[in-house]
């Protein structure tokens, strides 16, 4: 067994030194302190002379202060109003010739140097996007996410959320699909081989788009359908279900014979798988 012993000589060296700078700050407050007692008591002009300078700065400073506000504003002294006066009076009312606020014109000239910069910027050199470029870019970006949101929103659906969709580029798309992995079971047209016919009424686990998307993605292992999630998404998965539905009713030549129950479809269904083969036809 081998034992760990840690060195902490470290840590108190450091809590020593904090505590003797301690000491020593505290230390040279009450030095101060004493000293300016000593010196309030033995040469009590110099703590006065101190005090009537720190004033004359205050004030000083007090008046550069007020100085510089009344010429930001624009604010002249009572007794220069006489001078401000102008010539003329209207009903006994006179006007005063008040200059214009310094901040007044630090923003109209402002103003007029950002136009022009503005104006070169956008408009001259075309260094920055106008108004039509950044709608266009804004567009575009727009676009991008609706794309990305709509590939992220196809991945989402399962056997729960699964719909027909009647679309030709959903039907050409499970077709490819289904040709590149079913037609070895079953055939080209759906019309069965090892496994079941597809284009007829009679389905062994549902017939029902639900029941076949459930069907590819998790496979029915004694039956030899293999699950297919870990080989194709769920958007893919239910681009094959739709297009299985489009070969109800096709009749090829050589069909299997029926296997399992036969599904009556309601009204809405069969409307909707009609529209689907419609398309796809």
């Amino acid at each position: 067994m081998k034992l760990i012993f840690i060195d902490s000589s470290n840590d108190i060296l450091i809590v020593a030194l904090i505590v003797v700078m301690a000491v020593v700050l505290a230390a040279a407050w009450v030095v101060l302190r004493a000293m300016r007692t000593m010196l309030h008591i033995l040469i009590p002009h110099a703590l006065e002379a101190e005090k009537s300078n720190l004033t004359e700065a205050k004030t000083a400073r007090r008046n550069r202060r007020r100085q510089w506000w009344n010429k930001l504003m624009g604010l002249r002294p009572l007794a220069e109003e006489k001078d401000l006066v102008i010539d003329h009076e209207y009903d006994g009312i006179k006007e005063l010739d008040n200059p214009v606020p310094a901040w007044f014109n630090g923003m109209f000239y402002g103003s007029m140097v950002f136009a022009a910069v503005y104006l070169c910027v956008y408009h001259v050199f075309g260094w920055g996007p106008n108004q039509d470029q950044e709608y266009a870019q804004e567009m575009e970006r727009a676009e991008q996410a609706r794309q990305e949101w709509l590939a992220q929103a196809a991945d989402n659906v399962d056997e729960n959320t699964v719909a027909i969709d009647a679309s030709p580029e959903t039907v050409a798309a499970g077709m490819a699909i289904f040709t590149q992995n079913c037609i070895a079971c079953h055939g080209g047209a759906g019309e069965g081989g090892i496994g079941p016919n597809l284009t007829d009424d009679y389905w062994l686990h549902g017939g029902e788009v639900q029941d076949i998307f459930k069907v590819i993605k998790y496979g029915v292992l004694d039956k030899g359908m293999v699950p297919w999630e870990q080989s194709l998404t769920p958007a893919q998965i239910a681009e094959v279900a739709n297009y299985i539905l489009t070969l109800r009713g096709t009749n090829p030549p050589n069909a299997k014979e029926p296997q399992g129950n036969k599904v009556e479809y309601g009204a809405k269904q069969g409307d909707a798988e009609a529209e689907v083969a419609e398309t796809a036809g």
